[in-house]
């Protein structure tokens, strides 16, 4: 018996130690998991990340929609955490077809997709057309929103997402960012072609938009963080998990029965009728503009035509280009994508001036300008960096001894002469080809919205009014009270201006400046110009040049600008980072000949300072 009772204490003990090495093992092994990013960490705790169901209701967005849902796919949160509840109805294009491409695709990636449609008709009740907005539209919308807000909260859905199809979310990681806010109700700032976003800062007494201080501050990223608004809309997640969320609702009849003692009489609006509601539930609505999240198209007005939206979606994939240097597209949704018909823009050809070794700006100017459906010639620059000294004197160029660049106070560099010799040959061209008018462009700009119908406009009204021989498009003007030309408020009579960022110039204008013969007495294209048009303020430069007859105007406003200015990041000179020549400058006589005959002749008439 004795027996008995040590074999059961050392089986006991036995027991203890491997069970306690065992669980040693464990930790060892615990220690090295690695957390999946659909996994979250806390307190040594692993949980799924929320679950978000996001609903988008579609009406007439075939032209949003292949940027729309591969943005959306795109997005670094786990899809088996997401569930998509979509509405399509009353459309006159493709959208539904492009939906249902999308949706099969991704049916096995997404936790669960409702979708439902109606076609049985293009306008609803009371609409004069597609953009019309009459009460009962309001009221379907209301509608269709409520009950995917309501089966949200029956399916248990951690966080909802109401968002637009035209909301294009081209930060990936938007969605992780605005759950890791930890707000009620969120949104991420959208900018769109103007000072429009998915915000307002104010609020008036009779539920409209208010104009406030703050909102231009917030819209520019000049106050940065997450900001209590009174009403966000467009791209909206809202936390179910809280209590205070059973009291948000885009109905009023709701809203009435929650607050019988605040009783809503405002205008039948989805988003003003949800606002209300989280301002009597005091839940607070956040915009976060932290971070570049994305873009959002303008609705659009009861008389405007919907071509209007398809010139928006154009405006936003220039400004995606210009920033993210591509527009991704799904190969399943490549096909939807339409692109405006090719135009000159009323011009006998369109240059666009690039270096060799510069490829990336071609290809974003190749992108930016098919999305434009701008015809062009690519123009492939002389590069200044390979330029010899014996290719100079070959050329017959001469600088004019007295140049200094005013700014850093140095001779002239190769980079200016390619850059000289870029532009000349492109006016040699024009008269060689018997070109009556053309558009140089160079490869480093950003072009403002509607710059299509803006360019065409423009031309039509300066071919109306005549005499001009060169037209900036964009450019550096260092006088803002330039006087406008008769019968336009478009024009203005330029004056001395820095860069050749993008001009249309005419035959006549071309056949003036080589007239000019400014290879011997050179200087910088951006300096000869202003020369021509006699507006420089360094006489001494411009009395090297007898003949300053061009005549020379501006769009006002200008229609395009530089990508980037100096110092910023990004910002690459193809001038700056070239060697400034050492040839001889005054090896031409003939050339000091005339400068010292026209100094002669300007002292009679002028003091002959130099400004």
């Amino acid at each position: 018996m004795e027996c008995v009772k040590i074999f059961i204490v050392l089986f006991l003990i036995f027991l203890f130690k491997y069970s306690t090495t065992s669980d040693n093992t464990n930790d060892e092994q615990q220690d090295e998991i690695i957390i999946p990013k659909d996994i979250i960490s806390d307190n040594n705790q692993l949980y799924k990340k929320p679950s978000v169901m996001i609903v988008t209701l579609v009406r007439n967005k075939a032209h949003t929609l292949p940027l729309f849902l591969t943005y959306l796919e795109e997005q670094k949160y786990p899809k088996d955490r997401i569930s998509l509840y979509f509405v399509t109805d009353h459309n006159i294009d493709n959208s539904r077809e492009i939906l249902e491409v999308w949706l099969t695709k991704v049916q096995s990636l997404y936790h669960s997709i409702h979708y439902q449609y109606d076609e049985s008709k293009k306008l609803r009740k009371g609409e004069t057309n597609v953009t019309h907005w009459p009460d009962e539209r309001f009221k379907d919308l209301i509608k269709l929103k409520e009950n995917a807000l309501e089966y949200a909260r029956q399916s248990w859905a951690d966080y909802v997402f109401f968002l637009d199809a035209d909301a294009l979310l081209t930060t990936d990681d938007t969605l992780d960012v605005l759950i890791s806010l930890n707000k009620a109700v969120v949104a991420p700032m959208l900018v769109s072609e103007g000072l429009y976003s998915n915000f307002w800062c104010g609020m008036s007494s009779d539920y409209y938009y208010r104009r406030t201080d703050d909102y231009k501050k917030i819209r520019n990223h000049e106050l940065v963080g997450e900001h209590i608004v009174p009403m966000v809309h467009s791209a909206v997640l809202i936390d179910l998990k809280r209590t205070r969320s059973d009291f948000l609702t885009f109905n009023a009849t709701n809203l009435n029965n929650f607050y019988s003692d605040k009783f809503f009489d405002g205008p039948i609006d989805d988003i003003i009728i949800f606002a209300i509601s989280a301002k009597y539930s005091r839940t607070e609505m956040v915009i976060s503009n932290t971070k570049f999240y994305g873009y959002i198209l303008v609705p659009l007005d009861q008389d405007d035509l919907l071509e209007k939206d398809y010139e928006q979606i154009m405006n936003t994939k220039v400004a995606i280009v210009h920033r993210y240097d591509e527009i991704r597209v799904l190969p399943e949704l490549k096909t939807y994508v339409k692109y405006p018909p090719m135009t000159r823009l009323t011009f006998s050809e369109i240059f666009m001036i690039n270096l060799k070794r510069r490829p990336e700006r071609k290809l974003k100017m190749d992108l930016t300008l098919k999305e434009l459906g701008i015809e062009y010639t690519h123009f492939e620059a002389v590069d200044g960096k390979k330029l010899t000294d014996e290719e100079i004197a070959a050329k017959g160029i001469i600088l004019m001894p007295e140049y200094e660049d005013p700014y850093h106070k140095r001779p002239m560099k190769l980079g200016e002469i390619g850059c000289f010799l870029s532009h000349y040959m492109i006016w040699q061209k024009m008269v060689e080809n018997n070109l009556q008018e053309v558009l140089i462009l160079e490869d480093d700009i950003k072009f403002e919205p509607y710059f299509r119908e803006h360019a065409i406009q423009m031309m039509e009204e300066a071919r109306r009014i005549g005499g001009y021989d060169l037209i900036y498009f964009g450019r550096k003007r260092l006088d803002d009270n330039e006087q406008y030309i008769d019968q336009s408020t478009n024009f203005v009579k330029v004056s001395y201006t820095y860069w050749t960022l993008a001009y249309a110039i005419t035959l006549e204008g071309a056949k003036k400046l080589l007239a000019a013969e400014p290879l011997k007495r050179l200087l910088p294209v951006d300096e000869f110009l202003p020369i021509m048009f006699d507006q420089h303020p360094n006489d001494t430069w411009k009395f090297n040049y007898e003949n300053r007859n061009v005549v020379a105007w501006s769009v006002q406003p200008l229609i395009l600008y530089p990508t980037h200015y100096t110092g910023e990041e990004g910002y690459i000179s193809d001038t700056e980072d070239s060697k400034q020549i050492e040839v001889d400058l005054l090896a031409d006589k003939s050339l000091k000949n005339m400068k010292e005959n026209i100094m002669h002749h300007a002292q009679h008439g002028h003091d002959g300072s130099e400004l």
